[in-house]
């Protein structure tokens, strides 16, 4: 690919991030108002009735049948669990915390792949996963008050998300991405709204606590596109780095708009959870370049 296609991937990738950043603010802006189930139908309507109006004009409607796939359902339970789990921890835990503790989400999906998809992993990017992993321990500092029953959801949050991601490579190519998007948010406003009850019941909503959750199903919607669009227009091993740019939007946001003012563990740790993940970044690129270039990928003894 040309080094234009790739600025444009890298952009997208960037663009992408700062919309889901930008959602993550404007639903934990209302998670003191709002419960979690609450929250999770409210956007969950309106970004099932945005992606169902998108995919019916781009012909992206499949029958139910093809939803109940088995690795489709497998990945709708990913991601309900995901979004249950982080925006439950979401309400408890400092912004930049979470933003920062989010950017080890690649290392867990090369983890994930090595242990369950049969990926080849070397030990350098073994070693980048565990200094990663160093790197949440870091903030989270398990001895002390930042390791919370908040900080569990929050890694929960990570398992299944890298599993979400996991689970999406076994979906068969010829359902459409709009598809598989439309029925997970679906399925996502329906546990919302089967969860409202036993979560503390509805709450009354006014246009402070409505607006954001309208404006947040805006971004969900905008980041995913995004996403999609850098990886069909870059190399994957340029734009995927640009994921980090999170983090940016995750500390300015926690500063400017919740006064949060990150400590050195956080800070510390973001860096070791960066730094491992763009080595590993490296690592995955030259093995594909390795086996582009007609050589076998290298074995986890030559990574």
């Amino acid at each position: 690919m040309t080094s234009t296609e790739n600025s444009r991937g890298a952009l997208y990738m960037s663009l992408a991030m700062a919309s889901f950043t930008c959602n993550d603010a404007l639903v934990k802006s209302v998670t003191s108002s709002l419960s979690v189930a609450q929250i999770i139908m409210v956007r969950g309507i309106m970004t099932t009735v945005l992606v169902y109006f998108v995919a019916r004009r781009l012909g992206a409607i499949r029958p139910l049948s093809v939803m109940l796939q088995p690795m489709i359902l497998l990945r709708t339970f990913f991601e309900i669990g995901a979004t249950l789990t982080f925006i439950s921890a979401l309400g408890r835990i400092d912004f930049a915390n979470i933003s920062a503790i989010m950017q080890s989400l690649p290392l867990a999906v090369t983890l994930g792949a090595a242990l369950f998809l049969g990926e080849p992993v070397g030990w350098r990017r073994w070693a980048a996963i565990l200094v990663g992993f160093v790197g949440v321990l870091i903030i989270l500092r398990p001895t002390g008050d930042g390791f919370t029953s908040a900080s569990i959801l929050l890694l929960a949050a990570v398992f299944f998300t890298s599993g979400r991601d996991l689970v999406t490579r076994r979906i068969v190519a010829d359902v459409p991405s709009l598809t598989v998007t439309l029925f997970t948010a679906a399925a996502n406003t329906v546990v919302g709204a089967l969860l409202i009850a036993p979560m503390g019941g509805w709450q009354p909503m006014d246009l402070e606590t409505f607006l954001p959750l309208v404006i947040a199903a805006l971004l969900v919607f905008s980041g995913y596109q995004a996403v999609i669009m850098s990886m069909r227009t870059g190399e994957i091993s340029f734009v995927a780095p640009f994921r980090y740019t999170g983090l940016i939007w995750g500390l300015v946001l926690g500063v400017l708009f919740f006064g949060e003012r990150p400590d050195v563990f956080v800070y510390s740790g973001a860096a070791i959870i960066i730094a491992s993940g763009l080595y590993s970044f490296y690592r995955e690129g030259k093995r594909r370049r390795e086996a582009m270039g007609g050589e076998s990928p290298a074995s986890p003894q030559a990574e």
